[in-house]
């Protein structure tokens, strides 16, 4: 098979499953508050709020953050407020060693990069823009959250390749997830499971399965960064 594109998950993929969990979201659940006090009156959080049901959207909230719920409102606000995170310096986007000289190289020898993942697109755009490794945003043609649908339904990965515009046979999905790349292989993409040790993935054996981003590169033929010196 010829990859022409690369599509790969963030948390347990390019980025540590503890970044998210252990860093991101608690900044935004100790920020709630003070942001909705500053700016609930301005129209794009308006806007988010209106998809938030009940009467205390403030608890609504809280308790999808307690669930971990993938609802976009909720996304979305959170990507407004780690934003305000990353411009000031409290937040730099955690990437794995690997993961930026392979993004780079893959991006230079004429793969297209797109991410897709539950956090808002947004959000994924700070992650990468202010990331441990430099700004690594313009590597990307999309970023695709919840909107274009939820990650382990086949559709959402066909809604994906036509925005790419590319066959789905020649898009790679990257994730550490086996359901979501389920989905993706219901579509015709091609797939491999990231094992990374540090996150305690565990192997689904349904999926090829590599432990980095230059392990994948080997197993399909994808640039590889050059060795220093």
């Amino acid at each position: 098979m010829t990859v022409k594109a690369v599509l790969t998950d963030i948390e347990g993929t390019t980025s540590a499953i503890a970044f998210v969990k252990e860093t991101l979201f608690p900044f935004a659940e100790a920020a709630l508050d003070g942001f909705l006090d500053a700016r609930e009156a301005e129209p794009e959080i308006v806007t988010i709020l209106a998809e938030v049901p009940g009467p205390d959207r403030r608890a609504t909230l809280r308790r999808w953050m307690a669930e971990d719920a993938k609802v976009t409102p909720l996304k979305s606000l959170q990507g407004l407020i780690w934003r305000a995170g990353f411009e000031d310096g409290r937040l730099r986007g955690h990437l794995w060693p690997d993961v930026a000289p392979c993004l780079r190289a893959w991006a230079a020898g004429g793969i297209a990069l797109a991410i897709y993942s539950s956090g808002s697109a947004g959000a994924q755009r700070l992650l990468f823009r202010h990331s441990v490794a430099g700004d690594l945003e313009n590597l990307f043609r999309g970023f695709f959250d919840t909107r274009v649908g939820a990650k382990r339904e086949a559709a959402s990965y066909a809604a994906i390749a036509a925005e790419l515009g590319l066959p789905a046979a020649e898009i790679l999905f990257l994730s550490d997830v086996a359901e979501e790349l389920d989905a993706a292989a219901a579509s015709g993409l091609a797939t491999c499971q990231l094992v990374r040790a540090a996150d305690g993935t565990q192997p689904c054996g349904r999926h090829p399965e590599e432990a980095d981003f230059p392990a994948v590169a080997r197993r399909f033929g994808l640039p590889l960064p050059k060795s220093p010196g």
